[in-house]
């Protein structure tokens, strides 16, 4: 009995000694690296695993991926040619390596890596957007676009690559005119209809776009002009800006100045956020506050606005949520916004800063916009507010407006 109880102890502490092959050490090593938080420990295992089984590829590109976030450089390198060295056509390999060019602007580089990797992977829709994010910051504009385009032909429903169309959308073309009219029915408010017209061209430079606008409106009985000039400075491969200027020789149909700035940044996950400020003046004045966050999902995009216009006594605040279906690209879509107060960036709507009271409002509109030609885009618009214009008192307004772009 002695003799079989120390058999039996001696086979299962064998058995506890036995080495735990190259899939269990990688299975741990990814638990240590993502349950764990310690990835020191990952590396430890991921390499003893790799003593195993010298080519097992996606440890390889497992250890690239985590000295990449530590940022030792050189050896995610090493380990990222090493896979690509025996197994040219692994795809997470290629994705690996170019993303750690690009994130460091080496663009000249990530793309002689991703072409590569397309090369054994022509189909691949991960490499072929990453070509186009390339392309895109190295303002080779016309080629990122055609790959964003094909990407959304074969999968309309590819978020990152809407995302990436949008931001392109004015970059592919250097030029653009347009001219848009728009008309304002009250039924108390005010005893006469408005109209406001607009003529603008647009130009993208090396910077960003650059635009200028003159606006005409009959309002309150009265006519008048504004010359406005916007841009989108690009910053960054994430950041961008907005700034913006305008003038009016008078007050009472557009402020006399107005001025704007914003941050804007494209996050992870197809999420992109807004923070800036406005200025008007109407003889005196006014800062207005805005923050936006919107959210690509599909073919959808979702957003939510805030305006914050501080006073004495209290600051007011106005809302809005947008909801955008994309069909065909960029320029083909149907969208509905809702909300309640003003916006400063709406010209149908800020003349109405101008009144000093707290007054409330509510407002929706449906937007629809459609690539004619692929040059020749329209613009149509509906919207209705129910604009408080006394302190007991409200009224409805209707806009309706049609817009005109060719690019060239």
């Amino acid at each position: 009995m002695l003799i079989l109880i120390c058999l039996l102890v001696m086979t299962v502490g064998g058995q506890a000694q036995k080495p735990l092959t190259s899939d269990e050490l990688f299975k741990a090593a990814r638990n240590a690296a993502f349950e764990e938080k310690d990835d020191n420990k990952a590396k430890q295992l991921a390499m003893q695993a790799l003593i195993q089984s010298p080519q097992y590829s996606e440890i390889q590109v497992f250890l690239g991926r985590l000295y990449s976030w530590h940022k030792q450089y050189d050896t995610a390198i090493y380990h990222y040619q090493k896979v690509l060295a025996y197994a040219p056509a692994n795809e997470e390999a290629s994705i690996a390596y170019t993303d750690l060019e690009y994130w460091n602007d080496n663009y000249d580089r990530a793309l002689s890596i991703c072409k590569d990797g397309l090369t054994a992977n022509p189909t691949s829709a991960d490499l072929l957007l990453r070509k186009a994010k390339i392309l895109n910051a190295l303002k080779q504009y016309k080629e990122a676009s055609e790959i964003t385009n094909k990407l959304l032909k074969s999968n309309k429903h590819n978020t990152a690559a809407l995302a990436l169309a949008l931001s392109l959308r004015d970059a592919a073309v250097a030029n653009k005119i347009g001219v848009s009219y728009e008309y304002t029915y009250f039924d108390k408010q005010f005893s006469q209809d408005w109209h406001l017209g607009s003529i603008g061209y647009s130009r993208y430079t090396k910077m960003g776009s650059v635009s200028a606008n003159v606006n005409y409106a009959n309002r309150f009985g009265n006519s008048g002009w504004q010359g406005e000039v916007d841009a989108y400075p690009r910053i960054s491969k994430t950041f961008y800006s907005y700034v913006s200027v305008g003038y009016s020789p008078g007050e009472t149909v557009f402020p006399t100045y107005r001025a704007g700035f914003s941050l804007y940044a494209n996050l992870p996950r197809s999420y992109e956020a807004e923070a800036g400020i406005r200025y008007l003046n109407f003889g005196s004045s006014t800062y207005i506050y805005t923050l936006y966050l919107g959210k690509y999902y599909s073919n959808f995009l979702f957003g939510g606005r805030t305006y914050i216009t501080p006073a004495t006594g209290g600051a007011s605040q106005s809302y809005s949520v947008l909801a955008r279906y994309y069909f065909k690209g960029a320029d083909d879509y149907i969208g509905l916004t809702a909300g309640s107060g003003i916006s400063p960036d709406d010209r149908s709507t800020s003349i109405q800063y101008n009144n000093k009271s707290k007054l409330t409002s509510r407002q929706a509109s449906l937007s629809f916009n459609h690539n004619l030609t692929k040059v020749n885009i329209i613009s149509l618009k509906a919207g209705w507010i129910n604009q408080q214009y006394k302190t007991d008192e409200t009224g409805n307004q209707v806009n309706l407006s049609i817009g005109l772009q060719r690019r060239f």
